[in-house]
């Protein structure tokens, strides 16, 4: 199918909310991650999200390149024309953008999405994340705001990021303390300055513990009751219909996450999970059994000649993409997500 249109990935945003499963948002670097994620998605049956971090897109760009926007086009026009081949619906969305990379990444993307709408067509992205985790809350809002009005009127849907995740992603590095919980006093003054829909639709990263990186399971502390609570004090705040749930909701730094928390955090209204840490490994787990297996081939040892059938980059890259492919639907089942597409 094309690439979601900005009412389509609204039709997938509520079903997920309806139906209580969240979609795997899962991050690329590279046309074979790319299609590794469209792979998975296919043969998980479910609609999904694909998204680019400010690092992917400077990779994608080229080494000698790191443009973020010119990485950002380029994936967004390769996966426009490749995704037309799978009959999943699938969004495009930048993962977390800091505040001194704004200008560089989500608002010239924004104003090209506005440029493409008012030509009549559909926006580059469905959606753009702006991360003000590390600045004070009323300057995150403040500025998230100003990006709601935008995103708005390029009919894209903004992620904002209410808390800390700890750890580490694309060098942003947060220490793992009580900072990583959103209280539910941040997400009533994230209603007083975003709204509940009224001034463009947004996605909330409220923070639970939740961590980046490479965790054992146990090992992050995390507590999906805090998502519930921040529902209930808009809910009463509002004076909405008890068990409502306000938010549209994301999941971030997942990786050791047990069942039972993912299950608690998509019960209280996650409908997007980043994925990233696992499938990068997934990809990567393959290409070295490749490498170890195949010594002597992909190696020109001691003067001989290797073996071109295996050092050719295609015979490790299709292992690779179905390892990945394989971890996306493994996602999909988790989040409750597979077997679940839009206009099928």
């Amino acid at each position: 199918m094309p690439i979601a249109t900005p009412e389509t990935y609204a039709a997938m945003l509520d079903a997920a909310k309806a139906k209580s499963f969240a979609y795997p948002a899962i991050n690329v670097s590279s046309s074979q991650t790319l299609n590794a994620a469209l792979k998975g998605f296919a043969d998980a049956g479910s609609d999904g999200i694909i998204q680019v971090s400010t690092g992917g897109a400077e990779y994608l760009s080229g080494p000698s390149v790191k443009d973020m926007v010119t990485g950002s086009v380029a994936f967004a026009a390769y996966a426009a024309e490749v995704a037309k081949n799978y009959p999943v619906n699938i969004a495009l969305h930048t993962d977390h953008c800091p505040k001194d990379k704004l200008d560089g990444f989500v608002r010239p993307l924004l104003a090209l999405s506005k440029e493409r709408v008012d030509r009549g067509e559909a926006p580059l992205f469905q959606s753009h994340m702006w991360d003000g985790s590390a600045v004070p809350l009323e300057e995150n809002l403040q500025i998230a705001e100003e990006l709601l009005a935008l995103a708005a009127a390029a009919k894209i849907v903004l992620e904002v990021e209410i808390g800390v995740v700890g750890g580490e992603e694309d060098g942003v590095a947060n220490e793992i303390n009580e900072q990583l919980y959103t209280t539910p006093e941040d997400a009533l003054a994230t209603v007083a300055a975003l709204g509940v829909g009224e001034q463009g639709r947004y996605l909330a990263a409220l923070t639970f513990g939740n961590v980046h990186g490479v965790y054992k399971p146990g090992n992050v502390k995390l507590r999906p009751e805090i998502l519930r609570d921040a529902q209930a004090a808009v809910v009463e705040k509002l004076g909405l219909e008890a068990g409502s749930k306000p938010f549209d909701l994301v999941f971030h730094g997942g990786s050791g996450s047990t069942a039972e928390e993912i299950g608690a955090a998509v019960d209280y209204g996650v409908i997007k999970m980043n994925v990233d840490t696992d499938t990068q490994y997934a990809f990567t787990r393959p290409v070295a059994a490749h490498m170890f297996t195949n010594y002597d081939g992909v190696l020109k040892v001691d003067g001989e000649v290797g073996n071109k059938k295996t050092y050719d980059p295609r015979s490790w890259g299709k292992a690779a993409e179905a390892g990945m492919a394989a971890r996306v639907v493994e996602a999909c089942e988790n989040l409750r997500s597979a077997g679940t597409t839009i206009g099928a």
